[in-house]
């Protein structure tokens, strides 16, 4: 029997790692898939949640674990495009594999440093490695870059660029006083601002902020029909300056979105050490959350740990952020029963009970950027928001900002839409502007104004 010519097989996708981010992403590309006659692997170690969804011509179901080396290889080997959804640290060695049997991959994750030493020998063999593709990363870079170039196009002299990012709770499910539940990794949340410098240029001037003052450090930002957010600044905002082609711009600055007076709060946590991971806590199991808050303070016999935290950090013992620590349940009398923790891990513990999300809850995205640029002689300021909403709790709207680029690229990469090779981050048009225009049809676009 002849086999078909190679541009007539099947392609052949593997996803390895189909949790909860990975839901509408899963969804996508198995449509994608019926409709080009393409065949979809799901390589993960819970492969149930997936079981009598999908035809099995369509979608392959294969237990998964890294460990099993013999398997990773044969999946990447029989496939025409990998796509790995597994926490960040895992992602070189699937990209490893991906050299060796000559695959094009897609992360939605950061580009490390052992992925970034990958370039020369993925552009030798005429690979892609796509990263960076899916919130943000990732349409915060296609929204920037198509801005950027539109500008640019005009003539316009960019001289200030802002963005920020938030996954927040939607409106309707806004119901305890943060303003805030978990809608992705936890842990992330409690360690956020903790991963080295923050740095960022303002009119000109560079700026540091130490882990310690960065959640006292925010500006309040107005999103037309959502209200007020504010944000904080993000790790090193300085390197987006030659990656975005902005040399000489005046202010460089990326961030975080949370509502009020979330910062406020966090604040107080970070000033004390109750986010630092960094050594274990002493009979932990055994601690109330009211004993865990009062290592950290004076010894005062008279006065009440409430009292001895405000002034500690010369804050109302009646303002807002008392009121919402009191809320979380940090001064309650209640065992934390956790061996050997750290401060971060005791706080993640308590806020896991009580910013879950709960049945029926719906979450949210928001982005925004700043342009300030010169036009003919005039200055101007050009803004750009994008909020999406989620459906309910699979069909979230982290899962859709975070899955659909990626499915969307899958498709464009596998019919070669794509001529980009090498370590790449999605800063160029050929695969930009078919992932937004296409974005728009699940309602996920940008509304721009021109303030000035």
């Amino acid at each position: 029997m002849l086999s078909l010519p190679q541009s007539q097989q099947m392609k052949k996708i593997v996803l390895f790692g189909a949790g909860k981010s990975a839901y509408t992403l899963v969804n996508y590309l198995a449509k994608e898939a019926k409709a080009q006659q393409w065949q979809l692997t799901i390589a993960d170690i819970n492969c149930k949640p997936w079981e009598g969804k999908f035809s099995r011509e369509i979608v392959d179901l294969v237990p998964f674990s890294l460990d099993n080396e013999a398997l990773k290889h044969s999946l990447i080997q029989e496939s025409d495009l990998v796509i790995s959804m597994l926490p960040a640290r895992f992602h070189p060695s699937i990209a490893e594999a991906c050299l060796q049997h000559s695959k094009n991959l897609i992360t939605p994750s950061y580009v490390s440093p052992e992925m970034q030493a990958m370039d020369q020998e993925a552009k030798s063999k005429g690979l892609l490695f796509l990263n960076e593709l899916g919130l943000d990363p990732g349409i915060d870079h296609m929204s920037a870059m198509k801005l950027i170039h539109h500008l640019k196009e005009q003539g316009a002299a960019i001289e200030g660029f802002e963005s920020f990012t938030g996954g927040l709770i939607a409106p309707e499910s806004d119901n305890n006083p943060w303003h805030y539940k978990f809608t992705w990794n936890p842990r992330n949340v409690i360690l956020a601002g903790q991963g080295g410098a923050v740095k960022f240029l303002h009119n000109g001037r560079y700026k540091y902020i130490p882990y310690h003052k960065l959640f006292d450090r925010t500006e309040i930002i107005h999103i037309d029909g959502y209200g007020d957010f504010e944000g904080y600044a993000n790790r090193d905002s300085l390197k987006y300056i030659d990656l975005y082609g902005l040399q000489g711009v005046k202010t460089m600055y990326r961030g975080t979105f949370r509502r009020p007076p979330f910062c406020k709060a966090w604040h107080v946590l970070a000033q004390i050490g109750a986010t630092d991971d960094s050594y274990v806590m002493e009979d932990s199991e055994n601690m109330t959350y009211r004993d865990f808050i009062n290592t950290f303070l004076k010894y005062r016999e008279k006065d009440s740990v409430e009292i001895k935290l405000a002034y500690y950090l010369g804050i109302d013992v009646d303002g807002d952020e008392m009121r919402i620590l009191t809320w979380a349940g940090l001064f309650e009398k209640k065992k934390i029963g956790l061996k050997r923790a750290t401060p971060a891990q005791i706080l993640q513990h308590l806020f896991e009970q009580n910013w879950a999300l709960e049945s029926g809850d719906k979450d949210m995205i928001v982005m925004w950027h700043l342009f300030n640029y010169r036009l003919n002689g005039e200055v101007h300021r050009l803004e750009s928001a994008m909020v999406v909403l989620g459906d309910d709790q699979l069909n979230t709207a982290m899962a859709k900002t975070v899955g659909l680029p990626i499915g969307i690229a899958a498709k464009h990469i596998l019919n070669g839409n794509i001529q980009a090779r090498g370590v790449c981050l999605p800063l160029q048009a050929d695969i930009y502007e078919p992932i937004l225009q296409e974005l728009e049809a699940f309602d996920i676009r940008f509304i721009e104004k021109q303030v000035f």
